[in-house]
């Protein structure tokens, strides 16, 4: 094996960014154990500190790509471009988290060092080139962020909230290693380039059914954590049970590392068999647009809204998987990273209004925001534009690159049912910019302080690169696009 030649130090560079959060996540741990109630905000720093040094890791290891500890693990600009992803969501996260968790009595090192363990895990699962280091990822990343929706011990919604996600997502996970354990007894490897390899040998045949069963069960666990119908039935209780930090951490980060895995697995493994799964990953996108945007359309509470367009956000998504091309995973990467922005930036304003207990989460709620506090109204409404599409919105070049993509690989219905799914959402988009504008302020505006500074910094950073990406969409799409080809 190649990596047997390595030097020891070289392929501890590869995986730099995951011993770096492994490290500082048990030194937070055994920190909290010293920290008294003054010093515990020191530690939400300390944790912005591990990020930035696995931001510089993933960089180092970036710089001598190739496989590590044997072939299991795999850097490559695919790989850089989520490590830094999910390493950005994971920051922006603490940001929120600061000033929520010391209104909820709840300031502790353990959520900032589930955090970077769950990081960790992502990190992991987006440069695995093996199923089972896949599954160890995956597991990483899932079990820190059970913990994370249940974080308020004492809040029964956050109680219901961990208890649905860790049972329906232990059972999904469960389809994943039964589809793993197909493909291995077909191929007789778990590398995702040998299991290419063996399917499209023409001396072996591999059993159709088989394969088509295995890549069938392995759909169920990355839908499951995608939130793809029809496997999207946690979504929307588990987002609006679990603290708004959390939401939004779960929304952007452990989603975008779990699209990274699917487009990795069926571009590599499964390239070759190709037929039998993308229609299944067509009838997938469509449903998931479909369920996402229409059950958002009489939504009260918004959490649970931006839970549904969370669904459909995905199903756009599941559009470009579909494409099964360079330029459908280069589309792919760009609206996740857009969609992480104004997701994180859109549950960031409902961390700050939902107050103590967050007993302000209603659409009506959020009347007269606009003339209370602009700014605040501002960034939401930026948020809210960009998730509609609107030109000069990372939105609007995002559907653009994954409609484009659909079209180059003849997927015309799809993309005519996407566009018209976009349509819908517009509706449920622009009921809240109306409460926002055009309705008197209430009582939860009124009574609404200025935000606090990691809030402050959340909102401008989300929306400046909002606006960005959406003037000048080739910054992302000059690193996503030589990325994807070497996804494939």
């Amino acid at each position: 094996m190649i990596s047997n030649y390595l030097p020891a130090g070289v392929e501890y560079l590869r995986i730099l960014p995951e011993m770096t959060l492994t490290v500082f996540g048990a030194l937070l741990m055994l920190l909290e154990a010293r920290a008294g109630a003054g010093h515990r905000r020191g530690l939400a720093y300390l944790a912005l500190f591990a990020i930035l040094l696995a931001m510089g890791g993933t960089i180092v290891a970036a710089a001598s790509p190739g496989p590590a500890f044997q072939k299991m693990l795999t850097v490559d600009g695919f790989a850089a471009f989520f490590r830094m992803l999910v390493l950005g969501v994971g920051a922006l996260a603490i940001l929120c988290s600061g000033a929520y968790l010391a209104r909820e009595k709840a300031d502790s090192g353990e959520y900032y060092a589930l955090i970077l363990f769950s990081l960790a895990g992502q990190s992991l699962m987006v440069s695995a080139a093996e199923l089972m280091m896949v599954f160890i990822g995956l597991e990483i990343s899932s079990i820190a962020t059970y913990v994370l929706a249940g974080f308020l011990r004492d809040d029964k919604r956050n109680n219901e909230s961990a208890i649905k996600y860790f049972l329906l997502g232990s059972f999904a996970t469960a389809f994943l290693l039964y589809g793993v354990a197909w493909i291995y007894g077909v191929t007789g490897t778990t590398y995702l380039n040998e299991i290419r390899l063996f399917l499209r040998n023409p001396v072996v045949a591999a059993p159709p059914l088989v394969v088509g069963g295995s890549a069938a069960l392995m759909f169920v666990g990355f839908a499951f954590k995608v939130s793809a119908a029809p496997f999207q039935l946690w979504a929307p209780d588990v987002y609006q049970g679990a603290p708004a930090p959390v939401t939004a951490f779960m929304s952007a980060g452990p989603k975008a590392a779990a699209f990274a895995v699917l487009l990795r697995v069926y571009s590599t493994a499964f390239a070759d068999v190709s037929g039998n799964w993308i229609p299944i990953i067509w009838a997938s996108a469509l449903f998931t647009m479909i369920i996402g945007n229409f059950a958002a359309l009489t939504q009260q509470n918004i959490k649970r809204l931006l839970a549904y367009s969370s669904i459909a956000h995905a199903g756009y998504v599941m559009v470009a998987v579909t494409a099964h091309s360079e330029i459908g995973i280069a589309a792919a990467m760009f609206y996740l990273t857009a969609y992480a922005f104004m997701n994180v930036g859109a549950f960031a304003v409902v961390t700050h209004f939902s107050r103590q207990g967050e007993r302000y989460v209603n659409v009506d709620d959020l009347a007269g925001l606009g003339v209370k506090h602009p700014l605040l109204a501002a960034a939401f409404g930026v948020f809210l534009l960009s998730f509609i599409g609107i030109p000069l919105t990372a939105g609007f070049f995002g559907k653009f690159y994954i409609f484009k993509a659909a079209i180059d690989s003849r997927l015309y219905w799809l993309t005519v049912f996407g566009l018209l799914n976009s349509a819908v959402a517009a509706y449920y988009y622009l009921r809240v910019l109306v409460v926002m504008y055009f309705h008197d302020p209430g009582e939860a505006t009124e009574t609404l302080a200025p935000p606090s500074t990691g809030i402050r910094l959340v909102l401008a950073g989300a929306a400046v690169a909002t606006l960005i990406l959406g003037i000048y969409p080739s910054l992302l799409l000059d690193i996503a696009t030589p990325s994807a080809i070497l996804a494939r």
